[in-house]
């Protein structure tokens, strides 16, 4: 499937490091708070998600932030992670209010979650998949 997909066609993606057990945990947790089951999602090592990396000039086996992108964007890091939240019900959409505190403040409290997600929370063999319910969701 996801040798098919144009990149530029691509919106509302939610990239995610499908080894890492917090960030599958995150996903899960999108999936269950989501307001309008608009966001797609694709494990950064797929060869989506490679495709994508190398198309916005990151190395193929990027896996230091969740990536979100939209309408063209690739964002990253606390970017990434507050774009997705307003796609939340309440009360986590409004962790988009921190979108005023300058990037590098939230990209510094981003990375010491993101250096420290294996240590803390384990990592996978391989990749985790996805819940079958949102199976169609979930870009190759």
């Amino acid at each position: 499937m996801g040798q098919n997909i144009e990149i530029d066609q691509l919106n509302h993606v939610l990239l995610y490091d499908g080894v890492c057990k917090f960030c599958n945990s995150s996903v899960n947790f999108v999936l269950e708070h989501e307001k309008n089951d608009q966001l797609k999602f694709a494990q950064l090592q797929s060869p989506l998600g490679v495709r994508i990396l190398e198309a916005y000039g990151y190395p193929k086996d990027y896996a230091e932030s969740i990536l979100y992108l939209s309408a063209g964007q690739l964002q990253s890091k606390s970017k990434a992670a507050l774009r997705i939240s307003g796609y939340l019900r309440r009360p986590w959409s409004w962790l988009q209010v921190f979108g005023v505190l300058p990037g590098g403040l939230t990209d510094c409290m981003y990375g010491i979650i993101a250096r420290n997600r294996y240590k803390w929370f384990g990592k996978a063999d391989a990749c985790i998949l996805p819940p079958p319910n949102h199976r169609e969701r979930f870009l190759e």
